[in-house]
C-alpha cells in the first residue's frame, strides 16, 4: 500500500472489496474497509463494490450506531452512507450501482420493502437484468472518459467489463451523464418485468421501487417461461440481414447470446456507466479485469481533483 496518496475506502459488509483495494493501491491509494460509520472519517473517498445488494442491505439498515460524541440520534450505516455521498466521491459497482440508485425494478420477493437503497444517482435499474450466474460474461464496453469533464475517449480501445448477474441501468434523469451503453437481451426474469413495468409507467404510475413479477405461464400446466416477445419468423430474420449488410458499421455489431435469454428480438440499448457530479456508477465489474482505468479515472478525476 502507498505511504502517501488518498485515502479510499472500500465497504467490506459483503462482496469483491479485496479486489478493488488491490485496483486503488496500484494506482496510488490508501485504502481501508468500511464496515461501521467510524471507518468513514477522514476518507477521500468510497467504493461500494459488487456482491450481493440484497445482503448488503439488509446488515446496513439493520445495525443502528451513535457518533463517537454520542450527541447523535443512532442511526444506520445506510444513513451514514447517505451522507457520505452526497458530498464525497463514492463509486458503486454492479451491487454498488444498486444501491445508489433512487429506482429499482426486480427487487426481491422475499425481503421485506424488496431492496434497501441509499440513492444519490437518479437512475432506475433493472436487477439480474443479464439473467443468473451461469449467464455471466465479458465484453468490450466504452472506455472511461480520459479526464474531468471530457465525455470523448479519443478513440481508447474498449474496456473489458465483466458482468456478473449484473444489472442495468433502464434510464437516467437529465442531470446524469451517461458514460457508457450496451446493447443487450434481458434475461426471461427481467423481460418480463420490464413488460409489467413498461404498463405502469403507461398507467401513469411512478415507480420507484417494483419486486420480482411471476415469469412462468401457470396456465398450461407445464410451467413454462411466459413468451413475451415470439422469435422472427425465417423472412423477418432475412430482411434484418439484408437491412444491416446495407447500413455499413451497423453489420459489426455484436449480438450476445446468453443462457436464459429472453425469446426473439427483446434485445435494446442499456446503460452500463454514469456519473453525476461526485458520483459514480457502473453495471460492470472493473476490479476483475486487469485493466485500471476506471479505477484511475475515479482516482484522478473524482478524487484527487476535488
Amino acid at each position: 500500500m502507498a505511504e502517501e496518496g488518498p485515502l479510499v475506502g472500500v465497504l467490506a459488509l459483503q462482496g469483491a472489496f479485496e479486489e478493488h483495494q488491490r485496483c486503488l493501491e496500484s494506482v496510488g491509494c490508501r485504502t481501508v474497509q468500511v464496515r461501521t460509520p467510524v471507518d468513514l472519517n477522514n476518507l477521500d473517498g468510497i467504493v461500494l463494490p459488487g456482491g450481493e445488494s440484497t445482503a448488503m442491505g439488509l446488515i446496513g439498515t439493520n445495525t443502528t450506531t451513535t457518533s463517537s460524541t454520542g450527541s447523535d440520534k443512532p442511526k444506520t450505516m445506510w444513513q451514514y452512507l447517505q451522507e457520505f455521498s452526497q458530498n464525497k466521491p463514492t463509486w458503486g459497482t454492479c451491487a454498488g450501482m444498486i444501491l445508489l440508485a433512487e429506482k429499482c425494478v426486480g427487487t426481491s420477493a422475499v425481503i421485506e420493502d424488496g431492496q434497501a437503497l441509499i440513492g444519490g444517482m437518479d437512475i432506475t435499474v433493472c436487477r439480474n437484468y443479464f439473467g443468473s450466474q451461469v449467464s455471466s460474461f465479458e465484453m468490450d464496453t466504452p472506455p472511461p472518459p480520459l479526464s474531468d469533464g471530457d465525455s470523448n475517449n479519443n478513440n481508447s480501445p474498449p474496456f473489458p467489463g465483466v458482468f456478473i448477474r449484473a444489472p442495468a441501468i433502464l434510464s437516467a434523469g437529465p442531470n446524469v451523464t451517461v458514460l457508457g451503453r450496451v446493447v443487450a437481451t434481458p434475461c426471461r426474469q427481467a423481460a418480463v418485468i420490464l413488460q409489467e413495468l413498461q404498463k405502469k409507467v403507461e398507467a401513469g404510475e411512478n415507480v420507484v421501487k417494483m419486486g420480482v413479477v411471476d415469469s412462468l405461464d401457470r396456465t398450461s400446466g407445464s410451467l413454462d417461461y411466459k413468451v413475451v416477445m415470439t422469435a422472427p419468423t425465417a423472412s423477418e430474420e432475412e430482411e434484418k440481414k439484408e437491412g444491416l449488410s446495407s447500413e455499413g458499421d451497423d453489420a459489426n455489431v455484436t449480438t450476445i447470446h446468453l443462457p436464459g435469454a429472453s425469446d426473439g428480438t427483446n434485445s435494446r440499448e442499456v446503460i452500463c456507466a454514469v456519473r453525476r457530479d461526485n458520483i459514480l456508477c457502473t453495471a460492470f465489474h472493473p476490479e476483475i479485469s486487469n485493466d485500471l482505468r476506471w479505477h484511475q479515472f475515479f482516482v484522478n478525476a473524482m478524487v484527487i481533483k476535488r
